[in-house]
């Protein structure tokens, strides 16, 4: 069983940065495709972005191209989205979520996810 914790959320002004960072434990961390997603409050959960087991690959919804950039740490099962020129629109609870996928890529589908961290939120302000 995988275990995923997230951590670095918190209160920034619009314009600022954070990084989020997601730890595993309990798998094969090197071949899981891990991705973000978020939710904001009375929204369903969207894709943020995602790479692939080695990081060679990465892929991002449109809305956050150019200022979110996802990195990973295979030595230290780690996963990392450094978020930059936030907006208040970035407001949402972020999740990492692991994808123990056959190919060496980036999935969009949560569906495609077989564990899901808890959660941290993220709040932008104006």
């Amino acid at each position: 069983q995988v275990q995923l914790v997230e951590s670095g959320g918190g209160l920034v002004q619009a314009g600022g940065s954070l990084r989020l960072s997601c730890t595993a434990s309990g798998g094969a961390f090197s071949r899981y495709t891990m991705g973000w997603f978020r939710q904001a409050p009375g929204k369903e959960r969207e894709f943020v972005g995602s790479s692939s087991w080695t990081g060679s690959s990465t892929d991002y919804v449109d809305s956050v191209k150019g200022r979110f950039t996802i990195s990973r740490d295979n030595a230290k099962n780690t996963v990392y989205l450094q978020m930059n020129s936030l907006k208040p629109e970035d407001t949402a609870v972020y999740y990492c979520a692991a994808s123990s996928s056959a190919w060496n890529t980036w999935r969009r589908r949560a569906a495609e996810y077989d564990y899901w961290g808890q959660g941290t939120q993220v709040t932008v302000s104006s």
